[in-house]
């Protein structure tokens, strides 16, 4: 008892496979990591947690040499680690499988995995190289044909060929990325049960994941960050559920507040409804209805394909069955123009890429919608667009010098605010708002969340789309998705725990 004691007490001691000591990072203003510590032990994987926001990524890039720390330091095995120069000492060190693949699809397997190291002579022997590859690939337990272009692999499969370029090039800690944000449940199992064969060959991960139900079965220690701080670091057997979502969210279980609308009469017909709507790849078999009056709100993580939901029912993607009916009619899939038509306004998720034309002024960017009834015979009348602007910048209470300013000399809050008028511009009858108080700060975001209640009251109905919570506090239900289905619904009045729980596939039988 007393020699297995000393051996528990050595492997704690000894030094940690890798290490974040003191670690703060800024961006500007914007602190991105402040003073946060992370030690993963040899053997083990180590969950990473946190909402969006909460400094993952930035301690990963740090972690992983892309970027330097301002304060702190990394260690490997007890060592500081290398300069950032040192690439290839980094590699001996460190790996990270990220949610989007590093794979080069027109290059086979083989190519892949000793990119930059098929031969040390000046030819290359091809067959040789794919022997080698073969062999590193069947070490592994991974059984696939190394000659075979890697653009034909499925992601289960790409995944395996990166963790074993990283396991050949002598590393043995390794960053998994979201890694099943993209498999189904039986490709998870397989990538778990992979995990800890390699586990119990000396191989240490770093397991970074929404899907919080994963950590209890994979994971043997977890990390939380929150808001750029460390947390809490426990054993995920000493963790209870509810206690890591509120060591996440740094609230315990409470309901969100009702916004005081009217209570919608129960026989109302829907103005939007959504049948078994479906788009490979991202989700299945959707239904969904919206009365008017009524904020719906849709959260998912980004895996759950809400946003890919979102932008389908405004036409920004052709989805690949099912029906979507404005006041019982049904409008052709994948048109914009036929979505504004049918009386569908929308504020998509990226303000810069599709939202504001930077270029533009403010009342070019807000009345694009309309410019067919500003004017007679394709010309616009400057005075009557101005005067709609106008109207827009108080009701929207847009900080701009006037309608003539360039949209691009605007705060992002106030750039998203001309979004929302733009999409409120054609008096739709449906309103899509795809994160639509990301980026703002907390004035603006009471300014737009404010024109949400105006819209619902006007008759409208509202699907919001987004993961903050504040956003869903003003819907009155509010339906979870995840891997692509609707999982989750919940009445106004919802517990912040049991929305969050739901989103990150807490108590969620697996998909497909």
């Amino acid at each position: 008892m007393q020699a297995a004691q000393q051996s528990a007490d050595t492997a704690t001691a000894a030094p940690a496979v890798a290490e974040a000591r003191s670690v703060s990072k800024r961006f500007g203003p914007t602190t991105a990591l402040d003073n946060v510590s992370l030690a993963v032990r040899a053997g083990q994987s180590h969950a990473l947690v946190g909402r969006n926001g909460a400094g993952k990524s930035t301690l990963v890039a740090i972690m992983t040499g892309m970027t330097p720390p301002d304060e702190g330091q990394i260690l490997f095995g007890g060592i500081p680690a290398p300069s950032l120069s040192n690439r290839d000492a980094w590699r001996q060190n460190v790996a990270c499988v990220y949610q989007r693949s590093t794979i080069i699809p027109a290059l086979t397997v083989a190519e892949n995995l000793f990119i930059n190291r098929q031969s040390t002579g000046s030819l290359i022997s091809w067959p040789a190289l794919n022997r080698r590859a073969s062999t590193l690939l069947e070490e592994y337990g991974v059984s696939i044909d190394a000659s075979r272009a890697a653009g034909e692999l499925d992601v289960e499969s790409r995944q395996m060929v990166e963790i074993a370029r990283a396991l050949s090039m002598g590393a043995r800690f390794i960053i998994l990325d979201e890694p099943t944000a993209q498999l189904d449940g039986a490709a998870s199992e397989r990538l778990f049960s992979r995990m800890r064969t390699l586990q119990a060959g000396g191989v240490t991960f770093l397991f970074i994941s929404h899907h919080l139900h994963e950590i209890y079965e994979v994971c043997e220690t977890v990390t939380v960050l929150r808001d750029a701080r460390h947390i809490a670091t426990r054993p995920a057997s000493e963790l209870s559920r509810d206690e890591l979502v509120e060591a996440m969210t740094g609230e315990a279980r409470r309901s969100a507040s009702v916004w005081s609308r009217p209570a919608l009469a129960g026989e109302v017909r829907p103005i939007l409804e959504v049948e078994d709507l479906s788009l490979t790849g991202h989700y299945i078999g959707i239904d969904l209805a919206v009365r008017p009056g009524e904020v719906v709100g849709i959260a998912g993580s980004g895996s759950s394909g809400s946003t890919a939901l979102g932008q389908s029912l405004f036409g920004m993607r052709r989805a690949d069955n099912g029906t979507i009916r404005i006041r019982g009619k049904a409008i052709p899939s994948g048109s914009i123009p036929d979505a504004l038509d049918a009386g569908i306004g929308c504020v998509p998720k990226d303000r810069q890429k599709e939202g504001i034309v930077p270029l533009l002024s403010v009342g070019e960017n807000v009345t694009m919608p309309i410019t067919d009834r500003l004017g007679r015979f394709g010309a616009i009348n400057m005075a009557r667009r101005d005067r709609f602007t106008s109207n827009m910048i108080e009701r929207l209470d847009i900080k701009t010098e006037g309608p003539q300013q360039l949209a691009s000399a605007l705060s992002g809050g106030n750039q998203q605010k001309i979004v929302m008028g733009r999409a409120l511009s054609n008096d739709p009858e449906v309103l899509i708002l795809i994160d639509p108080t990301a980026g703002v700060d907390v004035k603006s975001k009471e300014s737009l969340l404010g024109a949400v209640d105006k819209s619902a009251r006007d008759g409208r109905a509202v699907v919001m789309i987004s993961d903050d919570l504040d956003d869903l506090r003003c819907c009155d239900r509010v339906v979870v998705m995840f891997r692509g289905t609707i999982a989750r619904e919940f009445a106004a009045g919802w517990a912040e725990a049991d929305v969050i729980g739901a989103m990150e596939g807490m108590g969620i039988e697996r998909q497909h």
